[in-house]
């Protein structure tokens, strides 16, 4: 019952055959991520874009802040369920990217709805004079508890935060370097957030982990 990430391949195979198909822009978008773009394994992918829409679609935020947009498929994914007049704030530090995840947000019709930062999230947070209902940290892994705590005080009382990377390939399990400040990252917010007692949390192991949020108290 503890092996619930080695998967057997026929089982996920039937997972993914009994999860509603992604429809044809993001098919689209994820071949095109994997054709031009360095590191494509960054994007979220169809399942867990599947998650992530459904959280946001249960949610039905007003407002959602993303960190680390990429190429935009998880902003696509989340914004479809932002309420009428809602807009996702994403930020992304690589100027390269934004280009093309803005011509699939056009694709996608949500020009209006998704506002793109291009900087570094630690400066352009304090910026946001926006309290939101939902947060996706999915930035620079070794900044994870600076985002945690910058954008904490600018989550809704019962919002929920998604940390993506939560198990970081099970590295979060092993020794690691004072230099791989990447997994120190991720393990120090995983530690800080279940100490947290302003919050609720439990870590999904989906793809490579994304830990789930509820603010329960300011």
């Amino acid at each position: 019952m503890f092996d619930m990430l080695k998967i057997d391949e026929d089982i996920w195979k039937y997972i993914i055959d009994h999860t509603t198909e992604r429809d044809p822009l993001l098919t689209e978008l994820d071949r095109e991520t994997n054709l031009k773009m360095a590191f494509p394994n960054m994007l979220s992918g169809h399942y867990q874009g599947r998650l992530l829409e459904f959280i946001s679609k249960m949610i039905q935020p007003e407002y959602i802040l993303e960190i680390g947009t990429f190429t935009g498929y998880s902003a696509i994914c989340m914004a479809r369920g932002l309420k009428t007049n809602g807009k996702l704030h994403t930020i992304e530090c690589n100027d390269e990217v934004i280009p093309f995840a803005e011509k699939f947000i056009r694709k996608a019709g949500l020009q209006d709805k998704i506002m793109i930062h291009f900087g570094d999230a630690l400066q352009v947070i304090p910026r946001l004079n926006v309290f939101f209902d939902l947060i996706y940290i999915d930035g620079d892994k070794s900044q994870y508890c600076q985002y945690y705590e910058l954008t904490f005080s600018k989550l809704k009382t019962g919002g929920i935060i998604l940390v993506d990377n939560a198990l970081w390939d099970g590295k979060v399990l092993k020794q690691s370097s004072k230099k791989d400040d990447e997994t120190n990252g991720i393990r120090n917010l995983n530690e800080m957030i279940h100490t947290d007692q302003r919050v609720e949390n439990i870590i999904l192991p989906v793809r490579d982990g994304i830990m789930l949020v509820k603010k329960v108290t300011g």
